[in-house]
């Protein structure tokens, strides 16, 4: 089943129980959180403490990015905040298949982020391993980018080899997703979508997340 993620780094941190309120009642059953240690990416977002708040007041599959430089210390963290499935740079892990393996011991659903200049092709020896491969349609750090085409490629080469080697790993895609691509990407291959200005910057959200659910399935149908 193809996934909507509105992703919180968009939303109004002074009413975020509210907004998150309204993309689950537009269905949303998983929430994209980005984690920024301004040192991997120029920028700074949140720690530990918002996941466990977030926790308190949700049902829906926390989905935690560390886009930061020690994966191996942190993920254990946020793991016992509450997050469930929690993914990690390739470009930051030195044993990547250990951190990944790590996560899983933890409780969670491990996750392999790939940057727009890395290759799939650094991920051969890990699709048997991970739980879902996350693309990288803009360069992290900031929301509000433009998507960058070239990563559906990426998604369709994932896809292929998902096929090839009989494997159950999910992709998602994350950046610039709008109405425009969720067609082209849910073609493509993705199975998870995240997207944050295009939902949490519509006049109302929860109509943003039905419309774009709305699209992957038709997309869904036509892909099977």
């Amino acid at each position: 089943m193809t996934e909507i993620l509105p992703s919180i780094l968009a939303a109004d941190f002074a009413r975020l129980g509210e907004e998150i309120a309204r993309v689950e009642r537009g269905g949303a059953s998983m929430l994209h959180l980005d984690v920024m240690d301004g040192h991997f990416v120029p920028n700074l977002t949140i720690g530990p403490s918002i996941v466990k708040a977030i926790r308190k007041i949700t049902k829906a599959t926390l989905d935690v990015h560390l886009m930061i430089t020690d994966p191996d210390r942190y993920a254990p963290v946020f793991i016992e905040a509450g997050a469930d499935c929690v993914s990690v740079h390739q470009e930051t892990c030195r044993h990547l298949d250990g951190t990944l393996r790590m996560i899983q011991s933890e409780g969670a659903r491990a996750g392999v982020v790939i940057n727009p200049a890395t290759p799939v092709s650094t991920l051969g020896e890990v699709l048997d391993l991970a739980d879902y491969i996350l693309v990288m349609s803009v360069n992290p750090g900031f929301g509000g980018q433009q998507f960058l085409p070239n990563s559906l490629g990426k998604a369709r080469a994932l896809d292929a080899r998902r096929r090839e080697m009989n494997l159950n790993f999910h992709i998602e895609i994350d950046g610039g997703i709008t109405m425009d691509n969720v067609t082209d990407a849910v073609r493509a291959g993705c199975d998870w979508l995240v997207a944050g200005t295009a939902i949490f910057h519509s006049e109302d959200p929860a109509a943003a997340v039905r419309g774009m659910q709305h699209l992957a399935r038709e997309a869904t149908a036509i892909r099977a």
